[in-house]
């Protein structure tokens, strides 16, 4: 599983919309069923309105009817080992699974 995040969180950061920074990040995650959702960086003039890749894809997802993250891998080719930021970090805690373990992998 650990691969097919990874290579979803790759393969998205194709799809970031990073103008002024041209540096794309893709995430991808796992959610209760299985099914891999995945998100991009979206930046934008107004640098506070840019959206982290990680917090797209939970986001997509909750627009999917998911509530729970069991995993997410974050891609970023500029940053080998590139982090979630805070505010990316604490929207993953509102997705933990019950038991509050969640699988953080970066590539």
């Amino acid at each position: 599983m650990i691969q097919k995040l990874l290579k979803g969180a790759r393969a998205a950061t194709a799809h970031a919309y990073v103008p002024y920074s041209s540096f794309p990040v893709g995430a991808a995650i796992l959610v209760e069923d299985g099914t891999i959702v995945t998100g991009v960086n979206i930046e934008n003039a107004s640098y506070g309105l840019t959206v982290c890749g990680e917090r797209v894809a939970i986001f997509n997802a909750a627009a999917q009817g998911y509530r729970v993250v069991r995993a997410v891998a974050v891609s970023a080719p500029r940053s080998p080992r590139a982090t979630p930021c805070g505010a990316c970090r604490q929207v993953l805690n509102e997705f933990k699974p019950a038991n509050g373990e969640m699988t953080v992998i970066l590539d």
